[in-house]
């Protein structure tokens, strides 16, 4: 299996250019439940994928920011798993899919302080063996200034290879939804998240329709 380290953060400088896709996304202002994304629109969007039984299997998604280093969860890791990473998808039913790379993991960085009881700092950095070569499918992805801070109802988009729906099957072509910025001061009511909500946290959406999530064994 590929090593898996402790990260201290931050991590790497991002890319000097980044998130200008060459196809554009479809966004809409009411996205309820999802919608299937235009092809190879989040071209920095990676699938991670793990050996199980002779076959690959995706766990979860991931993010390109810079051309050897994918930014991922620390919960989608684990220590005794072999992975890789495709770059360039939108159908994962597809083996060969036009535009796309598969890449195997040189080292996994898992942040230093995460811990999955609390959910803090869920985090980690894949280190691709290679340097992979951007495209119109392949790209990097922006990342945020330090301390910088979404305002209320910002609208960002969730997308991945998740569930259809709850308990539903895993989506075969990219999804994506709408998942609006909530602030800390409504996300840290008793109702919704309280004290387990962290200012440190990027709390979005809530309505109990659009969310991202992908349980596999």
């Amino acid at each position: 299996a590929s090593p898996t380290h402790r990260l201290s953060w931050p991590p790497v400088s991002p890319a000097s250019s980044c998130g200008v896709p060459s196809f554009p996304p479809s966004l809409s202002a009411r996205v309820v439940g999802g919608e299937t994304a235009r092809p190879h629109s989040w071209p920095w969007q990676i699938s991670l994928q793990y050996l199980k039984n002779n076959t690959w299997w995706h766990t979860c998604g991931g993010t390109l920011i810079a051309s050897n280093f994918v930014l991922t969860a620390a919960h989608c890791i684990s220590n005794n798993r072999i992975y890789r990473v495709a770059l360039g998808k939108h159908n994962l039913d597809v083996e060969d899919e036009e535009g796309s790379l598969i890449v195997d993991v040189d080292t996994i960085y898992v942040h230093e302080n995460w811990i999955s009881l609390l959910v803090l700092n869920d985090i980690a950095l894949i280190k691709l063996a290679e340097h992979v070569e951007l495209s119109d499918t392949i790209q990097v992805a922006c990342l945020p200034e330090k301390d910088s801070l979404l305002p209320n109802d910002y609208p960002c988009y969730v997308t991945g290879w998740g569930r259809l729906w709850t308990n539903g099957p895993i989506a075969d072509e990219l999804q994506q939804g709408l998942q609006r910025v909530v602030d800390h001061a409504t996300c840290s009511r008793i109702d919704w998240w309280g004290f387990r909500v962290r200012k440190t946290m990027v709390c979005a959406g809530g309505d109990g329709v659009i969310s991202a999530c992908n349980v596999s064994d």
